[in-house]
């Protein structure tokens, strides 16, 4: 449509984020046209992992996914510039949060409520960075972070996607589709209104 704004979404990224949910996330974006970026704590290319579960394990594994290399610092990032953020799982979540960076793009992006895509262990970055946002809200998340969403007053729930406000939780990479679908639903929704 003429005069409509092509989104500018934001993916937080770094080493250890489960593949999948970088990726994905990555390319389902770039193919409804809109501007993606990948921000991370290094300019060095990321190493992302797989998850897995295998026989005689009693938590999943971990093996070396492939080689990303990200847009910019995640200290280069503005998020006025972007109108959605996702923030992929694995053991990216436990130490992104560390970086105050991390904590502001966070923070802004409920503020302004814009949409927040969280999946897997993600749901860690949001309980660091914005606990009070969390209280009340219906969320979903991998069943190892429940306590922590719990914990910050959200009722977890184990549902493919679900959303509440301008926030939506998938529990792991399996619910892919239905992550992205509901995510691209509330940014169409959120610059449709700018």
């Amino acid at each position: 449509m003429a005069g409509e704004k092509t989104p500018r979404i934001l993916i937080l990224g770094g080493d250890a984020a489960e593949a999948l949910e970088i990726l994905y996330p990555y390319f389902s974006l770039r193919e409804e046209g809109w501007t993606v970026h990948v921000a991370a704590p290094k300019k060095e290319k990321i190493h992302t992992v797989v998850h897995d579960f295998e026989p005689g394990w009693q938590t999943y594994t971990e093996k070396p996914g492939y080689l990303w290399q990200p847009d910019l610092l995640l200290d280069e990032v503005d998020p006025e510039d972007y109108d959605g953020l996702v923030i992929p799982g694995g053991r990216l979540p436990e130490y992104i949060r560390l970086y105050d960076k991390t904590i502001e793009i966070v923070k802004h992006f409920f503020e302004k409520n814009k949409p927040v895509a969280a999946i897997c262990h993600a749901p860690l970055v949001l309980v660091a960075a914005v606990p009070e946002k969390l209280k009340g809200r219906r969320m979903t998340s991998y069943i190892a972070v429940k306590p922590d969403v719990v914990n910050a007053g959200a009722e977890w729930v184990d549902e493919e996607v679900v959303v509440d406000g301008n926030l939506v939780t998938s529990r792991a990479w399996p619910d892919n589709s239905a992550w992205m679908r509901e995510f691209k639903r509330l940014v169409r929704e959120y610059t449709a209104k700018k």
